[in-house]
């Protein structure tokens, strides 16, 4: 792969959202960046919600096949859970923010079955009209990154605190499966919740998307990426040991499948972004979402801690 190469400065800040959203938001990126030639960037399967809200909708088309022109993905989407890897073509200029989003967060936010999501995508205003829209015209209009995170801090605190609740069960199943990072058997959770384990695996997916199988096969995987980006050094058996894995043709299989590439070729990618990141630069907060592709030129990185007083009011236009 070659180097991705930016046309002129480039900046990512990274913040925790405000601690009320603790359990329904995981993070916030802001970034302002322009590469000089398009991007494709592989993404890994994952077990959240992303949105994206651009300030300027750059070129961005999902890439299913290489002999079929890509799909136009729209401004501001929002991509579901998904359990296979994905590619994405992007050009110009992007400037916005992305928010991190787990499903019980997501499911209040939208107020839809989160399966209507899983492997696609939605445009953010489309689900959410006019309020939406108001929203993005703030935050572009904001004078600092600090602002517009207070600003989309109120927004959501409001929002998803008036949205609907998975049920008890399947939240609570959803909340042992990332705590444990996928170590937990789906008979004992549903002897936990008490249901059987056929109605677990029905209910989860309907609200969910994606079975609890699959939630614990993608968060064992970001275990052993959360590894492999934050200690040094591990050999294969023990990355597959220290993550869950049986064995370390186990991790291997879950790779290709979750990633589309090997356990090494990922670690070269994440060795290539975290040389980036750290450069001559500190960073003193890292994304929870792993980069799915290297860069080459230093971005100006910094971090914004949350603002312990927020407002509680709403952005949606009345």
């Amino acid at each position: 792969m070659s180097p991705v190469r930016t046309a002129g400065p480039a900046e990512l800040v990274f913040r925790t959202p405000h601690p009320r959203l603790a359990g329904l938001v995981l993070a916030y990126t802001g970034q302002d960046w322009t590469v000089a030639r398009p991007l494709l960037r592989r993404i890994t399967a994952l077990a959240t919600v992303v949105l994206v809200i651009d300030f300027q909708p750059p070129v961005r088309t999902l890439v299913t096949n290489s002999r079929v022109p890509g799909q136009d993905m729209g401004a501001s989407p929002v991509t579901g859970m998904r359990d296979r890897p994905m590619t994405i073509e992007q050009a110009g200029r992007m400037h916005g923010l992305t928010v991190q989003l787990t499903a019980p967060g997501a499911h209040a936010l939208f107020g839809v079955p989160l399966r209507e999501l899983t492997d696609s995508y939605a445009g953010f205003h489309d689900l959410l009209g006019t309020g939406s829209r108001h929203l993005t015209d703030r935050l572009a209009e904001a004078p600092d990154w600090p602002a517009r995170f207070r600003l989309l801090d109120s927004y959501l605190i409001a929002r998803i605190g008036a949205g609907p609740e998975l049920p008890a069960q399947v939240r609570h199943a959803w909340q042992r499966l990332s705590m444990l990072s996928g170590d937990v058997r789906i008979g004992a959770l549903a002897d936990e919740v008490g249901w059987s384990r056929q109605h677990l695996n029905a209910r989860f997916r309907r609200e969910i998307g994606l079975s609890p199988k699959s939630v614990a096969r993608i968060a064992r995987l970001q275990r052993s990426l959360s590894l492999m980006y934050d200690t040094g050094p591990l050999s294969w058996a023990d990355a597959a040991a220290a993550a869950g894995y049986a064995d370390q043709p186990h991790l291997n299989r879950d790779f290709r499948m979750l990633t589309g590439c090997s356990p090494t070729e990922f670690r070269t990618l994440l060795a290539d972004w975290r040389g980036v990141l750290t450069g001559n630069y500190r960073l003193t907060h890292r994304p929870r979402q792993h980069p799915a592709g290297p860069w080459a030129q230093p971005m100006r990185t910094r971090t914004i801690r949350p603002d312990a007083s927020v407002t509680n009011r709403s952005c949606r236009a009345s």
